[in-house]
């Protein structure tokens, strides 16, 4: 696609290459100055944790569109890849310049002065929870067995940032250009080897503690392989934890692992079946201990010993999708207040109100990192108001941000509930609420008839 229009080719040796070697054959053929959205073997195969690869400023194919198997759909219309080159494009221009300049200096500087997005993020990237989380006793070991991982500090954030500047790689850098978080960054290998972009925290839990791992090379690796097959790394990391509790591979198996995403790849029958997901495995293999919410993966915390994420994960419409209503910023961090994560009291309208908000965030195309800000910060809230105004001419309100929000989230019920989907179906599998979890020895106490009423506004 180009200034030009778009132009549709059948290009049968594409079939078959993984992320990388598909974006290396862009460069020869369009140069290094397009962009590229496209999928990987799984996407090919339609395997239900599929993804679709983004190139970042580097051309490497890292920036995913993880959840809910968007690769098979992309597939299944027998789209490889696409590549946008915007030499020659013009770019928007703002209904009032002069009002987003404005606007926009004030929103950096909320977002440079808040100890979330202008020091935690940009020092050591999303990681920066694992020790966080694992502390209080909601990062999800051994397949959601337990609530602490020993080699946390191992996998941690600040290990990483540490390893990433020893061998000439990055701890801060932008997944795009103009990100003013800066919370990315590239991974080497021992020789100063370029792996991979900076696993995210999600990738480091999911491959690492839930799986017993505590090698950030070898996450390392695996973030590199589900990057280049095209698979999402929550929903990889849980089906391998399944795998492991069924008995293919030990927990703590590496190798194990690694050669379990390779025969992804390759399309194994076994290999079909782990990159089917989390629900298909435990499904093949009889394990009742699937940690899934509408057929979904569950991400990196645990629905026991922080609710109100478990809420989230519960009644989302998508399943399991911890960004659907960051429960942890006012559960754990306590930004916007702060809601013991211990206990059901406040967990449904903590979850509900943040739910609407990052409905609403996400339709403005912002990166949700800056809700940290948002939630804190008044005037940057009002910031964002601005900028969207001034751009489009508009005159909307916080509380016109609220009812489009409310909108959305209506809009994707009533696709649920046309396809099928039940309350019944927000509901967290039975085992939480009946196995505790250490080291808290907590269930998750939130009840069903509450969970009903999360979208009752």
């Amino acid at each position: 696609m180009s200034k030009d229009g778009a132009a549709i080719e059948d290009d049968p040796s594409l079939k078959g290459l993984g992320n990388y070697d598909l974006i290396e054959v862009v460069k020869k053929r369009w140069g290094e100055k397009v962009a590229c959205i496209s999928i990987g073997p799984a996407g090919e195969m339609r395997l239900a944790a599929a993804s679709i690869a983004c190139t970042d400023m580097e051309m490497h194919p890292t920036r995913h569109a993880g959840r809910g198997g968007v690769g098979a759909v992309m597939g299944s219309k027998g789209v490889k890849l696409i590549v946008l080159d915007d030499e020659g494009c013009k770019v928007r221009e703002p209904k009032e310049p002069e009002k987003l300049k404005a606007a926009n200096k004030v929103w950096v500087e909320g977002l440079k002065k808040h100890p979330v997005t202008g020091g935690g993020l940009p020092n050591y990237g999303t990681n920066v929870l694992t020790n966080i989380i694992n502390e209080s006793g909601g990062f999800p070991t051994f397949n959601f067995q337990r609530g602490q991982f020993e080699g946390a500090s191992k996998i941690s954030g600040e290990t990483c940032a540490a390893l990433e500047t020893q061998r000439g790689g990055l701890a801060t850098h932008g997944c795009h250009r103009g990100c003013v978080i800066q919370c990315s960054g590239i991974y080497n290998d021992a020789k100063g080897n370029y792996v991979s972009k900076q696993p995210e925290y999600e990738t480091v839990w999911a491959h690492g503690a839930n799986c017993g791992i505590d090698d950030m090379d070898a996450i390392a690796l695996l973030d590199r392989l589900d990057d280049d097959i095209g698979l999402d790394t929550i929903d990889m990391g849980a089906a391998i934890g399944v795998a492991m509790e069924a008995g293919l591979i030990k927990f703590g198996d590496k190798e194990g692992a690694i050669d379990l995403v390779r025969q992804v790849g390759k399309g194994t029958p076994l290999g079909r079946i782990i990159g089917s997901g989390a629900a298909t495995v435990a499904k093949v293999f009889g394990v009742e201990r699937a940690p899934v919410v509408k057929g979904q993966a569950l991400p990196a915390y645990d629905p026991r010993a922080i609710m109100g994420i478990g809420v989230t994960y519960a009644t989302t419409p998508m399943g399991a999708d911890h960004t659907a209503g960051y429960a942890i910023a006012t559960n754990i961090l306590k930004c916007g207040g702060f809601v013991d994560p211990l206990k059901p009291e406040g967990q449904i309208e903590l979850s509900r109100n943040l739910q609407i908000a990052t409905a609403a965030i996400d339709a403005t195309g912002m990166c949700l990192f800056i809700a940290f800000a948002v939630l804190d910060q008044p005037e940057t809230f009002q910031a964002l108001i601005d900028m969207i105004n001034a751009f489009y001419g508009l005159s909307l309100t916080g509380d016109d941000v609220t009812a489009l929000g409310k909108s959305i989230l209506k809009t994707e019920r009533d696709f649920n509930k046309a396809a099928g989907f039940t309350k019944e179906m927000d509901r967290l599998p039975n085992y939480f609420k009946r196995e505790a979890v250490a080291p808290h020895n907590v269930t998750f106490q939130v009840k069903d008839e509450d969970l009903d009423r999360v979208f009752n506004w």
